[in-house]
């Protein structure tokens, strides 16, 4: 029984470890009603991203606020979704282009 259960979790491990290991695809764009992160290649392509935040914080009546940006390959701009007083002159607004 035990050479058994020893013989399963070899053959397991020698699975897992020939197994290729898998690059997983990452969207450009993600996010929540807290914020979220555009791809610094949609930036390089001439995207504008500041519409792209402002856009998806509008959808959830906030505004935005950019607060970073990894400018390398791979890197990201990073946003989050704030709250703007009623009477406020920057309320929300969904760019119309």
């Amino acid at each position: 029984m035990r050479t058994t259960g020893l013989a399963i979790l070899a053959a397991a491990c020698a699975l897992a470890l020939s197994a290729p290991a898998q690059a997983y695809w990452v969207p450009p764009f993600k996010g929540n009603d807290t914020g979220g992160i555009i791809a610094y290649s949609l930036y390089k392509e001439g995207a504008d991203v500041k519409a792209l935040a402002v856009n998806h914080c509008a959808s959830y009546g906030k505004g935005v606020k950019l607060t970073g940006v990894d400018a390398q390959y791979g890197g990201y701009i990073s946003f989050a979704c704030v709250w703007v007083h009623p009477g406020h002159l920057n309320r929300p607004l969904r760019a119309a282009y």
